[in-house]
């Protein structure tokens, strides 16, 4: 068997020739290119028509990275969430005991203006505890005799009379209030200058006027009226707020009418009360404890 190798020696020098004609054109073009940009214009053609397929081919590197970003961002907003809603809570926690701070300032403002305006001498005691039986009205207050406290001594708050002391300790004391079932004031109509005592009920807000016959209503006391301490007994000062009358009702069956009174001072709402002294109290005790109590009262 015979092969003739001529035609695959001349297919080879002619691909050789092709691959060599193909290089000194490519160089020219570069050359060209280099020297003149007449290729320019055919560049930014060909960059138009191959942007697409390079838009193509970088979309999943885009899409895992607007993922990732987007996955990043909730959670970094999921947690800022969580720290403004904590943030949130502590701050209306504050603001709360701003609130309470503020209403607290505002009474203590009332019991100073209060004191100016009674003239006698007088001293803030804070309330630490009530009595809870829903009989007794009586409170237990942060002054007793080491601060000059004395029994009987007068109660009062920014509104008007609220008791006087019953039992003394050396750091504390029980006040009886008004309200009190045990506990008697005797008071004065100011519109009228009728004389009678307010009787306390065991109710929170109620107290009864003792002694007003049934005849006398017509020219007497009336609805609406504002009652204050006569000053008998020597226990309060005369002139004190005690209540406004609220109910007049004749009773035929007795001789005395039911006359009911609401307390002007707010004695089921305070946190603070005023002591008072006045000059008769400081004159009674001796020299030492007085000139204690005006030492602790200038302070």
């Amino acid at each position: 068997m015979i092969i003739d190798l001529k035609p695959s020696i001349v297919e080879g020098r002619t691909l050789t020739l092709r691959v060599l004609i193909f290089i000194l054109a490519s160089c020219a073009l570069m050359i060209t290119d280099h020297r003149l940009w007449y290729l320019e214009t055919v560049r930014t053609h060909l960059l138009a028509v191959v942007y697409p397929i390079q838009y193509v081919v970088n979309l999943p590197v885009k899409m895992g990275q607007w993922l990732s970003m987007s996955v990043s961002s909730r959670i970094q907003l999921l947690e800022e969430n969580a720290s403004l809603r904590e943030d949130n809570l502590h701050l209306q926690v504050a603001l709360q005991k701003f609130e309470d701070l503020k209403t607290e300032n505002e009474r203590l403002r009332r019991l100073l203006s209060s004191s100016v305006r009674v003239g006698e001498r007088v001293k803030i005691a804070e309330i630490l505890a009530v009595d809870l039986d829903p009989l007794k009205r009586k409170l237990l207050i942060n002054k007793g005799k080491n601060d000059g406290v004395f029994l009987h001594q007068p109660v009062v708050d920014a509104q008007g009379v609220m008791g006087q002391v019953i039992h003394l300790g050396v750091f504390s004391s029980i006040v009886i209030l008004i309200t009190d079932p045990d506990h008697e004031l005797p008071v004065q109509i100011v519109r009228t200058g009728l004389r009678t005592v307010a009787k306390g009920m065991g109710a929170v807000n109620r107290l009864s006027l003792l002694y007003l016959s049934n005849t006398g209503l017509s020219t007497g006391i009336k609805v609406g009226d504002l009652i204050v301490t006569s000053g008998f007994g020597q226990k309060f000062p005369k002139g004190y707020p005690v209540g406004t009358v609220i109910e007049v009702t004749p009773d035929i069956g007795k001789p005395y009418a039911q006359v009911h009174a609401l307390p002007r001072a707010a004695l089921e709402r305070n946190r603070e009360v005023l002591l008072i002294w006045m000059k008769e109290h400081l004159s009674a005790i001796d020299k030492p404890l007085s000139r204690f109590i005006k030492r602790t009262l200038k302070k």
